[in-house]
């Protein structure tokens, strides 16, 4: 028949078995390549792998001080902005609000690394930022400069993070840009906008210290609508009639969650007394009218705090001066601010009622 041939020869692979072969040959050069690529050796801590990690995302006006760089964006638009970045890339950028709890979750990294160096639980920090490619030279260079270990850049030129965030995997994600913050946490990523403080205040360069509002941050605003909705008397009467009903959790339960794992990795090592990490709530709850709650749903969570301050309305700034975190959270402006005065790097967490009874500016 035309088109055939005659012989015993081998037959010729049909398309389908071709593309086939194709496939199995793209599949050993993909496994030659990640071979190659993990045998790699390097003295510098190699990121760990997404699923392995806590991953914490950081703006880069977050991380940096860049006021004046945004009111350049602002005032004379993004090419002037992008001029000034390209020639001032080796003049290096002053902290921003979060600095030090970034340097605070390198330090565990190092602790973690000498106790476990073959295990890829820790944290890696993922700097996320709006900025166009053209500004990373001068966002490289300081980040060099502090010796910070941040390895992935993700630099979206002026588009939504978002999405980045959610294929990073990210556990938490902190911005300057309320707006972002607020999407991310519409997005069910735990997300807070963070604020320098007004005074310089020193921080623990050995122990990351983190501090937690209840309310809508660890646990659901559910509380909190009452108070607003029914008054002070109604919720202490409503959190005593379910204290030992646990809260339903709130948008940073989950990073609490993460450094619950981490501290349990030194414990193990019988390193309880010399921790990295120390975690504290700071609520304006009554411990006598409605404290038993909170406390129960933690346990209930499987959770520990290392502090509970119950300050029953008090305000929340003069105590947190006394603890010094690299970070609170809050969902409430005026604690926010409060915070901000005495010295304290603040962030708020856009959730729950209280957002619509004080919008942020």
């Amino acid at each position: 028949a035309p088109g055939t041939m005659s012989g015993s020869g081998p037959e010729e692979p049909q398309p389908s078995d071709a593309a086939e072969v194709q496939l199995q040959e793209a599949e050993q050069d993909w496994e030659a390549a990640k071979a190659f690529y993990d045998n790699l050796t390097s003295k510098r801590p190699r990121p760990p792998k997404p699923q392995h990690a806590i991953t914490v995302a950081v703006s880069s006006r977050a991380l940096f001080d860049l006021v004046e760089e945004r009111r350049i964006y602002e005032e004379q638009g993004v090419e002037k902005y992008v001029e000034y970045q390209q020639k001032n890339e080796n003049v290096t950028l002053k902290p921003g609000p979060a600095f030090y709890f970034v340097k605070a979750l390198e330090h565990v990294n190092a602790r973690l690394l000498e106790l476990y160096p073959d295990d890829e639980e820790r944290f890696d920090i993922v700097l996320m930022t709006n900025n166009h490619a053209q500004v990373g030279v001068r966002l490289i260079n300081s980040i060099n400069h502090y010796g910070l270990t941040i390895e992935r850049f993700c630099m979206t030129g002026g588009k939504s993070p978002i999405g980045y965030l959610t294929a990073y995997l990210t556990n938490l994600y902190l911005s300057a840009d309320s707006e972002k913050v607020q999407e991310a946490i519409e997005a069910g990523i735990a997300s807070a906008t963070m604020f320098t403080a007004n005074k310089d205040v020193p921080y623990s360069d050995t122990q990351l210290r983190v501090a937690f509002d209840g309310d809508a941050v660890l646990f659901s605003d559910e509380s909190e609508q009452i108070v607003k909705e029914q008054g002070l008397d109604r919720f202490f009467e409503h959190e005593q009639l379910n204290e030992n009903k646990p809260l339903a959790q709130g948008p940073l339960k989950g990073f609490l969650e993460d450094l619950g794992k981490l501290q349990k990795k030194f414990y193990a090592k019988n390193e309880r007394l010399n921790c990295p990490i120390r975690t504290f709530l700071v609520t304006a709850r009554s411990a006598a009218s409605s404290g038993a709650r909170v406390l129960k749903t933690l346990r209930s969570w499987g959770l520990e705090i290392d502090e509970a301050l119950f300050l029953a309305g008090a305000p929340k700034g003069p105590i947190l001066v006394k603890i010094r975190p690299h970070i609170f959270f809050d969902d409430q402006m005026f604690h926010v601010e409060g915070a901000q005065k005495l010295g304290t790097i603040a962030a708020h967490v856009p959730y729950g009622i209280a957002q619509k009874y004080h919008k942020p500016a």
